[in-house]
């Protein structure tokens, strides 16, 4: 693999990160779930669930995600080890979420998303992401989201193609470079 080669994979992947923390910010369930191989897992050890397959990785984000009143995630860049055949590598991504639980309930965790990830012919796609609480404050939360981001999904036709069309602009310019 040609070190140009590896720049784009990284590049490539880390967009796959951001893509998955922006559908899930905007609830759009069903990119979510296009983003992990059709074998693909996601697995939350600390409340004992995995889902398997797209199908159940769609309902299992929006299981959780319906839980509640607001959430917050923030993904800070982690490592991408890219693995010698060239068509497969892990990495992990350093989380910090808080919000508030329809129950009334507060949250605040810092964890990390240990990644297994897959070229394909759509791009490189998660093949397994596991979530790992490091700490978790239950401490209630003082503020709440405005009244207006209460319950409103972003996932409109026009939300969800613009995001599409930045990650299919920038995926195109660096195979230009390579080119």
């Amino acid at each position: 693999m040609s070190d140009m080669q590896a720049i784009v994979d990284r590049f490539e992947i880390e967009a796959l990160r951001a893509e998955c923390t922006d559908a899930v910010m905007m609830r759009d369930y069903d990119r979510v779930a296009s983003l992990f191989t059709a074998e693909g897992t996601m697995r939350w050890p600390h409340i004992g669930k995995e889902f398997a397959g797209r199908e159940e990785i769609r309902a299992g984000v929006a299981w959780g995600q319906g839980l509640w009143e607001f959430f917050v995630q923030h993904v800070h860049p982690g490592v991408i080890r890219l693995d010698t055949d060239g068509d497969t590598a892990t990495g992990r991504a350093y989380i910090q979420e808080f919000g508030r639980m329809r129950d009334g309930s507060s949250h605040l965790n810092h964890a990390l998303y240990h990644d297994r990830y897959q070229r394909t012919p759509d791009g490189w796609k998660f093949s397994e992401r596991v979530y790992e609480v490091r700490y978790t404050d239950a401490s209630p939360l003082a503020g709440s989201p405005p009244p207006q981001a209460r319950d409103t999904p972003s996932t409109s036709p026009s939300a969800r193609a613009v995001s599409a069309r930045h990650l299919s602009t920038s995926t195109h310019r660096a195979k230009e470079q390579l080119s």
